[in-house]
């Protein structure tokens, strides 16, 4: 496995202007003494009431707190949506300037966004507690998988986290286990390419296996083996730094001529100190997933889950 080492570091934001809590940034006794864990010591009061304003490019709902500050993002068509929390900072040793900082943290509604979705019952319990949850989210799983992440296994023995090879893994591949798909196919593991993951897979073990994003096996709906067809998945939006948000799948071709299909796919992070897109990929030049503001492809499309 690749011997580089990972860091995340959290910092208190207040661009709400509500109390977000203090941060302390420990180190677990069971992980990596590189690997910062950040504890929340307080988590931040429910707003009495939110507004909510319809915008457009793309259609979406977003949230405001009582000080009008935005607090959430829904997307029309997206089960990503983003919440305004305590600002990360994620950064690996060998990548300095691929160096993203948000105070976005990236979750799955129940089903897509739709307009007005916000008037239903469970759907203010639910924004409430997403708010204030600290737990792993999109961004956080992504990085669990970079240079010299440190690995965990579940009850089974299976190793779900900790840094993954590139190879022409799918999810399956890198967890070393057989999975049925909900159309009855079922994928089984290649031994040589235990531990690795290719572009698409690294999404389908991100999105799909770790944070319950239906998969697909052969037909029916879900997250797909193939670039092409999971680039017609969620919400288009345009790929452009004002328009992207953190969770967004961003895809790369070597040419913007013709109508090929992509030949990479990442994880949006945010921008780098530089304003330049920055993204977790997993990568054959940078041998498995990685922090990277410089693909040396050309951004063809994006898309919001």
């Amino acid at each position: 496995m690749r011997l580089l080492h990972l860091a995340v570091v959290s910092v208190v934001i207040a661009s709400s202007g509500a109390a977000v809590g203090y941060l302390a940034v420990t180190h677990d006794q069971e992980r990596s003494g590189h690997e910062a864990v950040a504890r929340i010591r307080s988590l931040p009061e429910p707003a009495r009431a939110y507004r909510y304003e319809r915008l457009t490019a793309p259609a979406r709902t977003v949230v405001r707190d009582d000080r009008g500050a935005i607090v959430a993002t829904f997307t029309d068509g997206a089960r990503t949506a983003v919440l305004i929390g305590p600002a990360r900072t994620f950064a690996e040793p060998a990548r300095p300037r691929a160096v993203a900082t948000t105070p976005s943290w990236v979750r799955l509604l129940p089903q897509p966004w739709q307009r007005d979705l916000d008037k239903q019952d469970w759907f203010r319990p639910w924004l409430d507690r997403a708010l204030a949850d600290r737990s792993d989210d999109v961004l956080a799983v992504a990085a669990q998988y970079l240079e010299g992440a440190v690995s965990a296994t579940d009850g089974k023995a299976v190793r779900f986290r900790g840094d993954a090879a590139f190879g022409k893994g799918d999810f399956t591949d890198y967890l070393g286990v057989n999975w049925t798909f909900p159309d009855g196919t079922t994928a089984t593991p290649a031994p040589d390419q235990y531990g690795t993951v290719d572009p698409a897979g690294f999404v389908r073990l991100v999105y799909g296996y770790r944070l319950g994003y239906p998969l697909r096996g052969s037909s029916g709906p879900g997250l797909p083996r193939s670039l092409k067809e999971m680039a017609s998945l969620g919400t288009a939006v345009a790929p452009e730094r004002l328009v992207l948000q953190p969770g967004d799948l961003l895809f790369f071709g070597v040419s913007v001529r013709g109508q090929g299909e992509a030949d990479l796919v990442g994880i949006f992070t945010g921008l780098d100190r530089a304003g330049r897109p920055s993204l977790i990929a997993s990568r054959k030049k940078t041998a498995g997933p990685a922090l990277t503001d410089d693909t040396g492809l050309v951004l063809r499309a994006a898309r919001r889950l």
